[in-house]
């Protein structure tokens, strides 16, 4: 009788698994790497807020909430303008009367918008809230 050996029919087996092992592998790392690729990919969206748009709501947010009277004879003391911008957002600056600032961040694409109270006599920064650009837009006709 033959004597049948085991060890080339076992490291075959080892062989074929090592090898579709590998294979699975390198599939899902092509995958994941192909994920990631899209991941990192950012294709630019438009704005959906745009400056003037931010310029606009915070003013009419501001004419609306605080008191622009003290400011009839001396319109430098209280105003809106545009401040710095990023990537994301606006940031639009509203001096009060009592040389307060109110800084908008406001959102490009949602129109959400933070406010940041900075009072600079006293060195201090306060959240104040939020609010939604769009709802300070005025409509067109």
């Amino acid at each position: 009788m033959k004597q049948f050996r085991l060890w080339p029919i076992v490291a075959a087996l080892v062989i074929c698994w090592s090898v579709s092992l590998a294979s699975c592998s390198s599939k899902n790392s092509k995958k994941e790497d192909s994920a990631v690729q899209d991941n990192n990919t950012e294709v630019p969206q438009p704005a959906r807020i745009t400056a003037e748009m931010a310029y606009e709501g915070v003013n009419n947010y501001c004419h609306s909430e605080y008191d622009w009277s003290v400011a009839e004879e001396n319109p430098s003391i209280m105003y809106v303008q545009m401040g710095e911008e990023t990537e994301s957002e606006f940031k639009v600056v509203f001096r009060s009367y009592t040389g307060a600032f109110v800084y908008f961040y406001v959102d490009k694409a949602s129109g959400s918008t933070r406010m940041v109270e900075y009072v600079p006599s006293l060195d201090v920064e306060s959240e104040a809230g939020t609010i939604d650009i769009s709802d300070y837009l005025e409509k067109k006709k």
